[in-house]
């Protein structure tokens, strides 16, 4: 399967990489990059940018601001999360009031998914 490489994308997903959110940022050098594992930011699958993609564990991290909360968005984001599960990857949803209000508890949960999955 080479549904990965959307040569359309990738000058996006850069773009993504350089502009991230203070929530993806706090994620990225708080957490995420001292994982023992490859993280990566921004990752192009088919269609889709995943916000950060842990190949080892098959685990995309997805964080929502408030467009994810409208009914087009919402299904948007089942579908995609259907994409991912398609193809044997599992999504992890946060909110940006999730990172900012319980980001240890994020921490937290993420650790668990990849634990189940990595040596960690």
């Amino acid at each position: 399967m080479n549904e990965t490489q959307n040569k359309k994308l990738t000058p996006f997903a850069q773009q993504l990489r350089k502009g991230m959110t203070p929530e993806e940022r706090h994620l990225w050098y708080d957490f995420l990059r001292k994982l023992p594992c490859t993280v990566n930011r921004q990752k192009v699958f088919g269609s889709y940018i995943a916000d950060f993609y842990i190949a080892s564990a098959s685990l995309v991290i997805e964080l929502d601001g408030g467009q994810h909360y409208e009914e087009a968005a919402r299904q948007h984001d089942r579908e995609r999360d259907e994409w991912f599960n398609s193809h044997g990857i599992t999504v992890l949803r946060y909110t940006n009031q999730d990172i900012k209000h319980n980001f240890s508890g994020v921490c937290l949960d993420i650790h668990q998914h990849l634990s189940k999955s990595l040596p960690l």
